[in-house]
């Protein structure tokens, strides 16, 4: 079953895009630049990469203490009407009907062959649903969602909001000395907090696999908010390139690396954000663009022509995509998707989509270096445990 046919509506609002040639900046861009940032353009924006102390240190200071990103260019969009939640659940294989108040759900966007087209974190709250989608996919999700839902729910891009990510086994101690309360919530919880007189919406999540907090809120407020959590000993800022080392040693996909358009949840190993209620013999099972391919996969994993595993280098050389894996006879069976020598580990790690017969844990397989053979071990995934808080 494929959705109803796209509704005539118009585009009436949308993200900023920057000039040919140019870059958009976020409302942290004048505290990026004092701090010391090194900027490089990303998804249309100037973000930092790295400060001074330096993306290892950065890294290490997050599974320690408490660090700051600036995520602001993420899209963050605003859903309402009484008919949100059945009109996102014919756009991806969510189950939102039942999703509560103040609860957040990692979701994925779907073409007609079950390719991701995004993936992305959406919260219904008490009177709209908020999602962040991918900075790069957000003009492409934006159009894709009015021209298929938008004669049924409202949507409005919030391109005035700033979001945050504080991450770290310490980032509640510091967030909630300026927002009592935030030290409540649990993993994919969310609530509206009040600070200096303005709504600041937080989730406890993001993308490191420690402890911490996403924050939506206006952009005028953005850059004295991120000076008080940096006021504290405990919070320093960092980049986008610890953001990639600690998110590869959660097993966290990126988009672009391991999610594409011809990638599926059953491939992708995402088939845990896929609830039973859209599942064959759910109570609203399929009716979402690729459902008969993605439901025939789950039910037959003969059906999957590749899988996402992590890597293990057996030798201290990094191994970064898009390097080819050989396996023993020396023919090709996958493909490095993201490599980096972890920061933790002190160890070359990587994920890669593999044929399936090479996917099990323990599997030695070779990945080509300028022109040298350097031995891998498919390996579980996270590399590095998550410490989410659950309570």
């Amino acid at each position: 079953m494929t959705p109803a046919s796209p509704t005539a509506a118009p585009i009436a609002a949308h993200f900023p895009s920057a000039a040919p040639g140019a870059s958009l900046h976020t409302p942290l861009h004048s505290l990026h630049l004092e701090l010391g940032a090194r900027m490089v353009e990303f998804a249309g924006y100037q973000l930092p990469v790295q400060f001074p102390q330096g993306l290892l240190a950065e890294h290490l200071h997050t599974r320690t203490a408490a660090s700051l990103f600036d995520v602001s260019h993420m899209g963050q969009l605003r859903l309402v009407g009484a008919d949100t939640a059945a009109a996102l659940e014919s756009l991806m294989p969510m189950d939102l009907e039942d999703l509560a108040v103040d609860r957040q759900r990692y979701g994925l966007l779907l073409n007609e062959a079950a390719g991701i087209l995004d993936d992305l974190m959406l919260v219904r709250r008490s009177s709209d649903f908020l999602l962040v989608v991918n900075g790069a996919c957000k003009h492409a999700d934006l159009a894709h969602l009015q021209a298929w839902i938008g004669g049924r729910c409202e949507i409005t891009p919030l391109a005035e909001h700033a979001l945050l990510a504080l991450q770290g086994p310490l980032a509640v101690a510091v967030l909630q000395r300026l927002v009592p309360g935030v030290e409540q919530l649990l993993f994919m919880d969310g609530a509206a907090f009040v600070w200096e007189g303005s709504e600041l919406y937080i989730t406890r999540s993001g993308y490191t696999g420690e402890d911490g907090f996403e924050i939506s809120l206006p952009g005028m407020l953005a850059e004295a908010f991120a000076r008080a959590l940096l006021h504290h000993p405990e919070a320093a800022p960092a980049g986008l390139g610890a953001r990639n080392s600690l998110r590869l040693e959660a097993g966290l996909c990126l988009y672009g690396n391991e999610l594409d358009e011809g990638t599926t949840p059953a491939e992708a190993g995402l088939l845990w954000a896929v609830q039973k209620a859209r599942r064959s013999g759910g109570l609203r099972a399929g009716g979402f663009p690729g459902a008969a391919r993605l439901l025939a996969q789950i039910a037959d994993p003969a059906l999957r022509k590749r899988q996402r595993v992590g890597l293990r280098a057996l030798e201290r050389v990094p191994v970064r995509e898009p390097a080819p894996l050989h396996d023993g006879s020396g023919r090709q069976v996958g493909q490095v998707t993201s490599g980096l020598l972890s920061p933790s580990l002190g160890q070359p790690i990587a994920q890669a989509y593999v044929e399936p017969t090479s996917a099990a844990p323990g599997t030695r397989l070779q990945a080509q270096v300028r022109g040298r053979s350097v031995p891998m071990e498919v390996a579980a995934l996270p590399f590095v445990p998550s410490r989410y808080w659950r309570g």
